[in-house]
């Protein structure tokens, strides 16, 4: 059990430690062709682990090659959204990211049907059939902005290779509100994902064997995807960077939730947890493309989500070992679920001010134009004025011939 764990940990983590890389090769070569070779790759990576009789392959069959190739498909979808779709960015992420939750709800009963059915190795080769259908999907990836790679190498169809500040596009994190938004996040992920994590092993602590626990998964799948297309609509009525108050508000109301799971002392008080967590979950994932966009633009979209998904793999991969330590110390997971409630906290509280940094950077940055316009609108008058006195004397020549 320990062995299979470290799989689906390293599987885990591997998607979101590629996304830097994926980043610097989505703006190198376009969201179609990552998006397409990584569910190549991915396919590749779940077919050969279903030919696996050990579990020593597994951990670069599915914990390497079919994670990174899971990682290059899933970023470009977030990025090629903002090509197309402006005013409505939020709702559709929402729509989007509704997709995953509506897996999450229905994919472990199928799982357990096909497993029970044709066994765990044809399982397997069964679910190759949704990759090949992100396969194809990729195909529909047509960028509307502009790649680097178009303005550095003149034609279209020849491919120079671009600077190195090209590459990685370290200058995103000069943007202030950026910065902020990309640290701030991760601080509030340390105790985001503890009770995910642990939540079931905390039911059968308290309540025994006889709970369905499963109930639970099922509440925060639902209400994630009903909380993806409310959120992201609503952020469609939120200017600018101000989007960032609803996942303040996330981050919030789930600190405040992790903190109320110890003090359930009935199931139905855990249900209605799972539920409200669930909701403000699904508000924190559909507007991060949204808040990307704001904040650097559609050029630079790429790599900062990139940058920010890498950085979100420390407290993913730290934050519920250490609540499981302090369940085997403590011989309860009370304290593991109150301390989780606190970096939420900590880190909305961070993002309180990223609207207001937000503000004054665009406020700069009108007023560096605005200088060199009334600049040039000056030497214009002059050289207009110097026209016209050459002109007219010009002028009167030809008039006395």
């Amino acid at each position: 059990l320990y062995s299979a764990a470290w799989v689906n940990s390293l599987s885990m983590g591997m998607v979101f430690f590629c996304s830097p890389i994926v980043s610097i090769f989505t703006d190198l070569f376009g969201c179609r062709k990552v998006a397409v070779i990584g569910a190549a790759v991915g396919f590749v990576g779940l077919l050969s682990s279903s030919f696996v009789r050990t579990i020593e392959p597994l951990y670069f069959t599915y914990g390497i090659l079919f994670a990174c190739g899971c990682s290059f498909a899933y970023q470009p979808s977030l990025v090629i959204l903002g090509h197309y779709f402006k005013k409505r960015l939020g709702l559709v992420n929402g729509i989007v990211t509704a997709g995953s939750s509506l897996f999450t709800v229905s994919l472990p009963f199928l799982l357990r049907a096909l497993i029970d059915s044709v066994g765990l190795y044809n399982t397997l080769r069964v679910l190759c059939i949704l990759m090949f259908v992100l396969f194809l999907g990729g195909f529909t990836y047509k960028p509307l902005v502009s790649n680097a790679k178009d303005k550095e190498g003149g034609k279209k169809g020849k491919f120079r290779f671009p600077p190195e500040k090209k590459i990685c596009n370290f200058s995103v994190f000069k943007v202030l509100s950026y910065r902020i938004w990309a640290f701030g996040i991760p601080a509030a992920l340390f105790g985001y994902f503890v009770p995910y994590v642990h939540l079931m092993k905390h039911v059968k602590d308290r309540f025994g064997d006889n709970m369905p626990e499963e109930v639970l998964l099922l509440c925060l799948g639902i209400t994630s995807g009903v909380g993806r297309l409310i959120f992201g609509r609503v952020a469609d009525y939120i200017p600018g960077a101000k989007k960032v108050y609803l996942q303040v508000a996330s981050f919030f109301f789930i600190g405040l939730m992790s903190m109320m799971i110890p003090l359930c002392h009935v199931f139905g008080g855990l249900i209605a947890v799972c539920l409200f967590m669930g909701l403000f979950d699904g508000c924190f994932i559909c507007i991060m493309a949204p808040i990307a966009f704001e904040l650097v633009g559609a050029q630079d979209v790429s790599q900062a989500i990139g940058f920010l998904l890498g950085l979100m793999s420390i407290p993913m991969t730290v934050g519920p070992p250490v609540a499981g330590l302090l369940r085997d110390r403590l011989g309860t997971y009370d304290v593991a679920f109150y301390l989780a409630g606190v970096p939420p906290l900590i880190g909305g509280a961070i993002l309180c001010f990223i609207p207001w940094v937000h503000e004054r950077q665009k406020l700069k940055e009108r007023a560096k134009p605005l200088d060199g316009e009334t600049t040039e609108k000056m030497l214009e008058n002059e050289s207009t004025l110097v026209s016209d006195t050459t002109e007219k004397p010009v002028k009167e020549m030809e008039s006395g011939f």
